[in-house]
């Protein structure tokens, strides 16, 4: 809306900027007393139209964004085919336009390069499947052929540009996918990569086929939730609904397979507009509180039909880990409101009990975690575990300016230390696990190394938050060993020994969703994915941020094979 200029002419308080007023009053002093008032109100004046100027600019700032969440919303319910252009800057982009350093730019251009080789060895060999192996140019149904790495990889090709390849993928979920399977799969692992990855793409791209198979599949799990407590069964048979626990947990189901749910299962109550996804979710956290230590630890088994937690380790590792990531990530999914304040007090809790768990090595002072059973801690860290410092950076921001920067320090520490596991190998690789002993620091406990994103996942949160690039150019150095000792002709392996750098013959699925997209981000400027509008699930599957009640209802933003071990707990991995 156009402003009328105003006139020094006037009337009323600008007639004494008029000379013809002074001709007549010939008092020089009285004159310049006067221009120099006049000046002055010409110079507030001034002022005073500049501020009404950036008001109207602001408004009309706020216009634009309304306008574009109403386009957001039109282009979803035609199934993502209106302004599909600018929706897709408007997902990965602010409206703030930052530099672009040259070095990152080039890095970023090395991983996007990575991608499509990674992408490519599975288009060639494995299409369809869920993972590829590249040793022998063949593919596996490690998940039950549900096109894990397919899925697993369809944001990541979204957000590094790469079209074609992302709309033949899509084509293939739209056309090919078929979740009706006699097999017998995990809730866990199925949520963190189909759901996730499926809600993920549906959220960058507006195209509702996402979304109708997200459904479908959460469907298939709901099940596993109809037990006496509500704690999930964490094994499920997608076309029959028969839910059970693993035999070698004793009939226990795990923390973090129960409690790794919430985010995919709010968000698709968010976008459906259907309620009962979240309701089944969030059952679990509010009989968990209810008995929730003061610490905020729990061991990694709890029995589904008491809802009591079994005698069993208690870590930030594999069975554990990911449980107190969503008591986090759901808070800030829920727009830190009243809403989701449980969530909240919950991790903090449980940020005491992780104090508690803090050890340094000698000679060198590295920080890292202990495990816990009883009353004995466990000198032993897993990779796994090295989300945490990521985790713990991004909550940080939440306490006050004391305890914010005690555990900003602490989270850059424990960095220090997982960046530690992969420089104190000969491949510089890092290992699945390691040992801390008096006089020795680190040494590697299981050695093999499975393409994992964790250390790179907490690089990218740390240099977000704290803009130090020392954290990019460690991602740098980790990126360079993986090219140099998994990178084969066909695709990216991992290694049997991070020593003797032995190559196995598994391109996990996570590779491309994670590790890559991670090392991506790291050299991205921030405004692509900010993280005060998306939240990544535990599998790197980026989230959008959308307006959560204050009273925690839902409403519509949009309108058979077992496992014998386990040797993951966020992702279960395979190290044949």
């Amino acid at each position: 809306m156009a402003r009328a200029s105003r006139s020094v002419t006037s009337s009323g308080k600008w007639k004494y900027c008029n000379p013809a007023y002074y001709l007549k009053r010939p008092k020089r002093l009285a004159v310049l007393f006067i221009v120099f008032v006049c000046a002055s109100l010409i110079v507030w004046d001034r002022q005073t139209l500049v501020r009404e100027h950036e008001v109207e600019v602001e408004e009309l700032r706020k216009e634009i964004t309304d306008m574009q969440n109403r386009l957001e919303v039109l282009s979803n319910a035609h199934g993502g085919k209106v302004g599909e252009v600018a929706l897709r800057r408007k997902t990965t982009k602010s409206s703030k336009e930052v530099v672009d350093d040259p070095v990152d730019m080039e890095r970023r251009e090395k991983v996007k390069e990575a991608m499509l080789h990674a992408w490519g060895s599975y288009e060639k060999y494995a299409w369809g499947q869920d993972e590829l192996q590249p040793q022998s140019k063949s593919g596996i149904n490690s998940f039950g052929g549900l096109g894990a790495t397919l899925i697993d990889s369809l944001d990541t090709l979204y957000i590094m540009g790469l079209d074609q390849q992302f709309q033949k993928a899509r084509d293939w979920v739209a056309n090919t996918l078929d979740f009706n399977k006699d097999y017998e799969a995990s809730v866990f692992e199925t949520t963190i990569r189909v759901v996730g990855g499926l809600l993920s793409a549906y959220d960058l791209s507006g195209d509702k086929v996402f979304l109708d198979k997200a459904k479908d599949i959460a469907d298939r799990l709901l099940p596993a939730w109809d037990t006496a407590t509500g704690i999930p069964y964490n094994i499920i048979n997608l076309s029959h609904g028969r839910a059970h626990n693993p035999s070698w947990t004793g009939g226990d189901s795990i923390l973090a397979d129960s409690g790794t749910e919430q985010l995919e299962f709010i968000a698709l109550s968010q976008r459906t507009g259907d309620s009962k996804y979240q309701q089944k979710v969030e059952n679990v956290i509010t009989l968990l509180n209810k008995t929730f230590p003061d610490d905020g630890l729990l061991p990694i088994y709890i029995n589904p039909h008491s809802g009591r937690a079994g005698y069993s380790p208690v870590t930030f590792g594999a069975m554990g880990d990911s449980f107190y990531e969503y008591l986090l990530k759901v808070w800030i999914q829920g727009n830190k409101t009243s809403a989701v304040k449980l969530y909240r007090e919950m991790w903090e809790k449980s940020m005491k009990g992780l104090l508690s768990l803090v050890r340094r090595s000698t000679p060198s002072s590295f920080t890292y975690l202990c495990e816990k059973n009883g009353g004995y801690l466990s000198d032993k860290m897993d990779e796994l575990a090295c989300f945490a410092p990521g985790m713990v950076a991004l909550g940080s921001f939440g306490y006050g300016a004391e305890d914010s920067q005690k555990f900003l320090s602490l989270a850059e520490e424990l960095a220090w230390t997982c960046y530690n596991f992969y420089q104190s190998t000969p491949t510089k690789l890092a290992g699945e696990n390691y040992f801390f002993h008096d006089g020795q620091d680190m040494n590697v406990g299981t050695s093999w190394n499975i393409l994992r994103p964790e250390t790179v996942e907490s690089l990218f949160y740390l240099w977000r938050l704290t803009g130090n690039k020392t954290y990019q150019e460690w991602g740098w150095n980790i990126f360079q060993a993986f090219e140099k000792n998994s990178r084969i002709e066909s695709g990216y392996v991992g290694l049997k020994d991070v020593n003797s750098g032995v190559k196995d013959n598994m391109m996990q699925s996570f590779f491309l969703a994670e590790t890559l997209k991670y090392l991506y981000l790291l050299f991205s400027p921030p405004t692509v994915i900010p993280l005060d509008q998306w939240v990544f699930n535990t599998e790197a599957h980026p989230l959008r941020i959308v307006q959560r009640n204050e009273g925690g209802s839902v409403g519509n933003s949009n309108e058979k094979q077992k496992s014998s071990f386990r040797i993951g707990g966020r992702k279960e991995g395979r190290s044949d």
